[in-house]
């Protein structure tokens, strides 16, 4: 029988990436530093004890890797790319975990057992931190232990009812075959401008990877709630604060649904603003079927919060826990931490597993493809 697909996680969180591949590949080592993600990750996958690794990247080396993985995926620590973050780029303290990682490819690669693929997720500040510069040094790394590499920008709403973009970086030391290659609807712009920006040396090491689009989602964010009756609601005075902090468009967008009568169901987050020189709080409400990118509690944003309009009237109430896991992809059955804020920090800071299965199966999976490897299909 052909062997798995093998993978590496690093930055695991709580095996989003891994449940997203699927059962037909196989973890041959995962890696996080939190403790409560790697809880979370223990708690969920039975066999973590073989291969999950608690702790700091940079104490790992080489030679905790196991064999030669078909797949390195790193989704590196993101907040100094992110546009809620200091913007400190690659040079910051967090995303410079991202170097623990690359050490240990570099040392793999120097046994000759480098991974054939790595996907890098991050935040799409990756693409302009440093007026890109951090994506060019990114793309250096690469190009310098023989892969060719490419960008795909990936607004996980095409598959679940949550605002997420990301930037996934493909690399493969294999030539990419033909069919893999071309236009896709996730080369977006910030994808053309980072590789028109890159200087001559690494363009030549670029790849426009083909990736198709998925059928239309036929989900929204109503369809993944909890019954009315099984959550607790805001007071009608919070809920009056809440309509307070909105500016005058999104009061606007508020009463018109108001006005129609019929159920309504929104997204709500708190942000601050710079408005005339100050900066204000205000909360900010979507009606288009989608919540609003989840953060972790400590992120960039608050908590993000359910309106529900209907016979005139308008209730609130806090996103669940439950609620952020369906809005990742993850299934009812996914193990989370008892206490909601503990579970918004797993949650927040993972990768939509819809959106790894896509990439998988319609990218690397076929770029993977070789006698002696297969993916098995649940």
């Amino acid at each position: 029988m052909s062997a798995p697909l093998t993978f590496y996680e690093f930055f695991a969180g709580g095996g989003m990436a891994r449940l997203g591949l699927g059962a037909g590949w196989t973890c041959a080592f995962a890696n996080d530093f939190d403790h409560l993600k790697a809880s979370t990750y223990r708690l969920n996958h039975a066999d973590a004890a073989h291969h999950f690794r608690e702790g700091d990247v940079w104490a790992l080396s080489a030679a905790d890797l196991p064999g030669q993985a078909d797949l390195a995926w790193a989704s590196s620590p993101c907040q100094d790319f992110s546009l809620a973050g200091a913007r400190a780029g690659l040079a910051g303290g967090r995303s410079s975990a991202f170097f623990g990682f690359w050490r240990l490819v570099e040392g793999s690669a120097a046994e000759g057992r480098a991974p054939r693929t790595i996907v890098i997720e991050n935040v799409c500040g990756l693409l302009t931190s440093h007026r890109g510069a951090d994506f060019a040094a990114l793309g250096a790394a690469l190009a310098g232990q023989g892969y060719a590499f490419g960008a795909l920008e990936v607004d996980a709403a095409a598959f679940l009812p949550q605002s997420r973009p990301r930037v996934f970086v493909i690399a493969t030391r294999d030539a990419p075959p033909a069919r893999l290659t071309g236009d896709s609807p996730f080369h977006s712009r910030a994808v053309k401008a980072a590789a028109a920006a890159l200087p001559p040396a690494l363009a030549a090491h670029w790849v426009w990877w083909r990736l198709a689009a998925p059928a239309a989602r036929n989900t929204d964010l109503a369809a993944l709630l909890e019954p009315d009756s099984e959550v607790s609601w805001h007071a009608p005075e919070r809920t009056g604060r809440l309509i307070e902090l909105m500016a005058p468009l999104h009061r606007a967008r508020l009463e018109a649904m108001q006005a129609r009568g019929d159920r309504a169901v929104g997204a709500v987050f708190r942000r601050t603003r710079e408005e005339d020189g100050r900066r204000v709080q205000r909360a900010e409400v979507r009606f288009d079927g989608l919540a609003g990118c989840l953060r972790t509690p400590g992120g960039g944003s608050s908590r993000q919060s359910i309106v529900v309009v209907g016979d005139g009237a308008v209730r609130s109430r806090l996103l669940t826990a439950r609620e952020a896991a369906r809005l990742m992809g993850l299934p009812d059955s996914y193990r989370l931490p008892a206490a909601a804020t503990a579970a918004l920090h797993v949650t927040g800071d993972g990768v939509a597993v819809p959106v790894v299965r896509w990439l998988a199966g319609q990218l690397l999976e076929p770029l993977l493809a070789r006698p002696g490897a297969q993916v098995r299909r649940a």
